[in-house]
């Protein structure tokens, strides 16, 4: 039920761009009618999380408020909600991800792309406009998953299957809904070749992704240094960038590329990979963004 007392967390937090993560005692608003309280078992560690930490996005527009309580791959137990709350109950396993607000109403909210709402609020450093993502006291910036407990509206609550790991589900809500949705968005199905570009964390999770798709799948990577784990994560098939004959062998045969390299390369050197018609999607924020 909805409280008037705010509830006692314990988070990791730093106070500066050092990154000098501490346990800091705080507070998060009370539970409110449309709210429900997790109980944090688990928030996987995203390189955003240090992007922000230490202040990296202040000349971009995005300056870090402090002190900074990174996560936007939560994933714990809901211990109570709120009366009026009807998508959650007491027991189930919840996960947030990277936001906690939106308006709800633009043509975006209501397609199902509150991430692109102008009005949306991230899990942290930003401050709430609405109520929905209030903090306590109020008129803080939002505090995320290295936390105790969490307070979250529900309508940005996700509700976890108990059957899958609640330890795996984290990452999930981050690196697995960027990776899914360009597939979605460019209609991939079994009959579809998707390329993954660098073999990091997204490109591991784009490539089991593709594969529940149902996809053929290759991993593009510098070298074969990767193919045991490339395949070990589901590939098909292995194209080495740097080998002239391995790009020569696979060339016009992708539906889909999903480029995950973050640092300026020449992405120009995959679109050859691709079919008439096939797309190359860029995921890493770098240099290369002005010219694609």
């Amino acid at each position: 039920m909805a409280s008037s007392a705010p509830v006692d967390v314990l988070c990791m937090a730093c106070e500066d761009s050092s990154c000098d993560f501490k346990p800091v005692k705080m507070q998060r608003r009370p539970v409110g009618p449309e709210d429900v309280l997790i109980d944090m078992k688990y928030c996987g560690v995203c390189h955003s999380d240090l992007h922000v930490a230490a202040n990296h996005w202040a000349g971009g527009g995005m300056p870090t408020k402090y002190a900074c309580v990174p996560g936007h791959e939560l994933a714990g137990v809901c211990i109570a909600i709120g009366e009026k709350v009807t998508k959650v109950k007491v027991g189930d396993h919840v996960g947030v991800g990277c936001m906690v607000d939106s308006c709800l109403e633009c043509k975006e909210c209501l397609a199902g792309n509150e991430q692109k709402c102008r009005k949306m609020v991230q899990t942290y450093n930003q401050e709430d406009w609405s109520g929905r993502a209030a903090t306590y006291p109020q008129g803080g910036h939002t505090l995320g998953g290295y936390t105790s407990k969490f307070v979250v509206h529900e309508k940005f609550s996700i509700v976890i299957p108990k059957s899958y790991p609640l330890e795996c589900a984290g990452p999930v809500l981050c690196s697995g809904i960027t990776m899914y949705e360009p597939m979605k968005t460019f209609g991939v199905t079994k009959d579809s070749h998707v390329g993954i570009v660098g073999l990091g964390g997204l490109g591991g999770m784009g490539i089991k992704l593709a594969k529940a798709l149902g996809c053929k799948v290759s991993a593009i990577t510098r070298s074969l240094a990767k193919e045991k784990m490339a395949k070990d994560l589901g590939a098909d098939n292995v194209v080495a960038s740097t080998d002239d004959k391995s790009m020569l062998a696979n060339k016009k045969s992708m539906d889909l590329i999903i480029n995950t390299i973050p640092s300026g390369h020449n992405w120009g050197a995959y679109q050859g990979l691709l079919k008439k018609g096939g797309k190359q999607v860029l995921l890493g924020i770098h240099s290369g963004f002005a010219a694609a």
